[in-house]
C-alpha cells in the first residue's frame, strides 16, 4: 500500500485528535503536525485556573510534547512553523519556520486545517499597551501569571466564559477586579434571569460589575492604564484582560479559495470536508450543522466538538465506507464563578426570539438533592420546547450543585428528540444524598405538561398594569421583608381559599411566590373559582434583578 502523506495545520484539540486517530487507523501514513506556537496538545481550557493557582503545576496543562507525540504515535511535530499558502492544484502547503524565517513546500495527500480561533482585539485607541493582554496559549498564561500580584488592579473586558473565569481567578489571587460587559447582564449566552445568580455571586466576592458599558479607548501612563468607558467612567488598571470573544483563524483557507460562512468560518460537510474534498477542517475555525434545527448552521468554539470533529475526519480519510458523520453541535456549556455554576444546552429564549421561531418555556426551582437531606442547595432550571410537538429545544440551569448533571441529562434528551412529556418519566438516579424522588428535570416536565394541557398560564414579567391584581402567596413575614414591586395583595396560600372575597373577579390576577411552585398551586385554585389568572414562572428567586437593594433569602 502506497504511503499516505497527511499534513495537519494546528496541534491543539482538533488537530491533535485528528492526528492521533489517524495513526491508530494507519501505521504507514506519514503524519506531520504544523503548529505556529511553541506548544502542542495543551489544555487551553485550564489556562485561567493556573493563573489563579487552582492548577498548581504548569506541566499539568502541557498534555503532550513533540517528543512524546513522536514516541507514542510516531508523529512528526514541527512547532513554531506557520502555514502560509495552499497550492490546491499541486496539493502542496507552503510553510515558514518562524525561528529561521526559511520557507519550504510540503506535499500532501490529505490536509487537515485546525488553526483554531484568535481572541478579538478591536482597533481601540491605546490598545497596543503591553499591559493589555489576551489569553490563548501557555505563553499568554505565563505572561499573565508573571504580571499579577496581590493588590493589583485588573480590568477584565467581557463577561463571557473567559471573562468570568479570569475575574474569579484574579480575585482568588487577591487582585482588585472590575468586569466590564457591553450587554446588560453577565454571561450573555444565558437568558437574563438565569444569569442573576452569577451576577449576585460576583458582587458578593467584590467583583465590580460595569454592565451595559463598553470601552472607547485606553490611555497609557507609566504606572497604570486608564480604561475609558462609554458611560464616561474611567478605570485605572495595572493590567487589562480582553475576553470579548474569538474570531476564526481562517485566512489561510480564504486565500486558498475555500468556502467560508458569513462570519468567516470554514464550511465543512458531515465528514469535515471543505469545498476541496482533499482538505478537511475541524475545531474553532469551522461551522457545522446545528443539532436542534437541521436548517441552521452553528459555530461552537469548544474543546469537546473540536476533538470529536477531528476523529470524524480521520475516520473518513482511512475508512470512508464506515465513517460515521459528524451530526452537528448543540453548544452545551457550563461556567463557574466562585460557588455558583450556570450553563445551557441547545437554543436560548433570546436566540429563538431573534430567529422568529415559536417556543414555550417554564422555569422551576428545587434542591439539587432531597431537601430533607443535609446540604441541599437551591437549583433553578429553565426548559424551552416546540409548542406543536413538545420537542425540547434548549435548557438552562444555575445554582450551587448538580448543574452539570442536569445539563448533561437535558443535552442527551435534546439529541434523542425527546419531548417535555418524556421528561416526566425519566428514571434518574435517586437516593437522598444524590437526588430527589421527583428530580428537578421531572418537575420541569410536569410544569411544561401543565402548560400544554392548559392548566396554567405563565408569565416571566410582573405586570405594570394597575388593573392586574398581583397576589403574593408567600407568608406575611417574607412578603414584608422582601416585597414584590408595586402594590401586591398578600394572601398566604393556606388562607387563599378562605380569602377569595378579597379579590375582584372582574380583574385579572397574577400569582407570585418565591420559587414558582406555590404560585402555580394558587393559580389552579383561582382558575377553578372563575378567576382569569396567570402564574409568575419560576418565582421571584429566578426573576429578581440582582442589582435591586432587596435580596431574597437563599432558601
Amino acid at each position: 500500500m502506497e504511503q499516505m502523506n497527511i499534513l495537519v495545520v494546528g496541534g491543539v484539540a482538533a488537530g491533535a485528535s485528528f492526528a492521533a486517530r489517524a495513526r491508530r487507523l494507519s501505521e504507514t501514513a506519514h503524519i506531520t503536525i504544523l503548529e505556529r506556537g511553541p506548544d502542542v496538545s495543551f489544555a487551553n481550557c485550564g489556562l485561567p485556573y493556573h493563573i489563579g493557582g487552582e492548577i498548581a503545576a504548569r506541566d499539568a496543562l502541557a498534555v503532550q510534547t513533540p517528543e512524546s507525540l513522536k514516541g507514542l504515535l510516531n508523529l512528526e511535530v514541527r512547532t513554531q512553523c506557520e502555514a502560509t499558502s495552499i497550492d490546491r492544484v499541486g496539493k502542496r502547503l507552503q510553510i515558514r519556520n518562524l525561528r529561521t524565517q526559511q520557507s519550504e513546500w510540503l506535499s500532501y495527500d490529505k490536509l487537515m486545517l485546525a488553526p483554531g480561533a484568535s481572541p478579538i482585539r478591536p482597533n481601540w485607541p491605546g490598545i497596543d499597551d503591553p499591559r493589555i493582554m489576551t489569553l490563548r496559549n501557555l505563553q499568554d498564561m505565563d505572561h499573565l501569571t508573571a504580571a499579577t500580584e496581590t493588590g493589583m488592579r485588573a480590568v477584565v473586558i467581557g463577561a463571557g466564559f473567559i471573562g468570568l473565569e479570569m475575574a474569579e481567578q484574579l480575585r482568588h489571587k487577591g487582585l482588585i477586579v472590575h468586569l466590564v460587559e457591553l450587554q446588560s447582564q453577565v454571561f450573555p449566552a444565558l437568558d437574563a434571569p438565569m444569569a442573576a445568580l452569577l451576577d449576585s455571586e460576583l458582587r458578593q466576592h467584590e467583583v465590580a460589575l460595569h454592565l451595559s458599558d463598553g470601552v472607547t479607548r485606553f490611555e497609557s501612563h507609566d504606572d497604570f492604564v486608564r480604561c475609558h468607558l462609554s458611560s464616561g467612567l474611567a478605570l485605572e488598571a495595572d493590567l487589562v484582560v480582553l475576553s470579548i470573544g474569538v474570531k476564526p483563524d481562517s485566512e489561510l483557507a480564504r486565500a486558498a479559495g475555500l468556502q467560508l460562512g458569513p462570519r468567516g468560518h470554514i464550511v465543512v460537510d458531515e465528514f469535515q470536508r471543505t469545498s476541496d474534498l482533499d482538505i478537511y477542517a475541524a475545531g474553532d475555525a469551522v461551522e457545522t450543522a446545528d443539532r436542534v434545527f437541521a436548517d441552521q448552521r452553528t459555530v461552537v468554539p469548544m474543546g469537546g466538538p473540536a476533538n470529536r470533529q477531528g476523529r470524524v475526519a480521520a475516520d473518513h480519510v482511512f475508512m470512508p465506507d464506515r465513517a460515521r458523520p459528524y451530526p452537528g453541535s448543540l453548544g452545551t456549556a457550563i461556567v463557574r464563578a466562585f460557588t455558583v455554576a450556570a450553563g445551557l444546552t441547545g437554543w436560548s429564549e433570546k436566540r429563538l426570539q431573534a430567529a422568529g421561531r415559536p417556543y414555550q418555556t417554564v422555569t422551576v426551582n428545587d434542591s439539587h438533592h432531597a431537601s430533607y437531606y443535609p446540604g441541599a442547595k437551591p437549583l433553578t432550571l429553565k426548559i424551552l420546547w416546540d409548542p406543536d410537538s413538545g420537542r425540547l429545544l434548549g435548557a438552562q440551569a444555575s445554582g450551587f450543585e448538580g448543574i452539570d448533571k442536569r445539563l448533561d441529562v437535558l443535552a442527551t434528551a435534546i439529541l434523542a428528540g425527546m419531548t417535555v412529556e418524556d421528561l416526566c418519566h425519566l428514571e434518574l438516579a435517586y437516593a437522598p444524598p444524590f437526588g430527589a424522588a421527583k428530580d428537578i428535570v421531572n418537575l420541569a416536565g410536569f410544569a411544561a405538561c401543565n402548560r400544554r394541557d392548559g392548566l396554567v398560564v405563565h408569565t416571566s414579567e410582573l405586570p405594570d398594569d394597575p388593573q392586574v391584581q398581583v397576589v403574593d402567596v408567600r407568608g406575611k413575614p417574607l412578603a414584608d421583608a422582601f416585597p414584590v414591586p408595586g402594590h401586591p395583595i398578600n394572601i398566604p396560600f393556606p388562607a387563599l381559599r378562605a380569602s377569595l372575597d378579597k379579590l375582584d373577579r372582574t380583574r385579572p390576577v397574577v400569582t407570585v411566590c418565591a420559587f414558582g411552585k406555590m404560585s402555580y398551586f394558587a393559580a389552579r385554585v383561582l382558575a377553578q373559582h372563575g378567576f382569569d389568572v396567570t402564574s409568575f414562572s419560576g418565582g421571584l428567586k429566578a426573576n429578581i434583578d440582582p442589582r435591586t437593594p432587596a435580596k431574597l433569602p437563599s432558601a
